[in-house]
Parts: C-alpha cells; sequence; structure tokens
C-alpha cells in the first residue's frame, strides 16, 4: 500500500489558506494595538450613566 502524492490543487490552497490565516491574525493585532492605545491615553473617560440607566451628555 502506497501513500499518493497530493494533488497541485492541495498546494494552491494551502498557500492560500496560510495567506488568509496570516492577514487574518494581522487584522486581530491591529485592533488590539489600537483598544489598548486608546485604553491607556491620558485623554480617555468613561462615559457617564445617570440614575434612569442612560448615558449623560448634550443630546
Amino acid at each position: 500500500m502506497s501513500l499518493r502524492k497530493e494533488h497541485e490543487l492541495h498546494d494552491r490552497r494551502k498557500g492560500r489558506n496560510t495567506g488568509v490565516g496570516l492577514l487574518l491574525g494581522g487584522f486581530v493585532v491591529l485592533v488590539m494595538a489600537l483598544t489598548v492605545v486608546k485604553l491607556t491615553s491620558n485623554s480617555f473617560t468613561f462615559p457617564e450613566v445617570q440614575e434612569d440607566g442612560t448615558l449623560g451628555g448634550s443630546n
């Protein structure tokens, strides 16, 4: 019983899947970095919550 050689289509799909995975991972890292920068900046404040449960501010 011999092992069959993979079709070249599988090689192309593997390369494409690797590329998509790297792009998705890069996007996740970018969103995480932006979140960390936003939350650690000195000008960030959580919005005030009023007693009736709505957010404060000018409406």
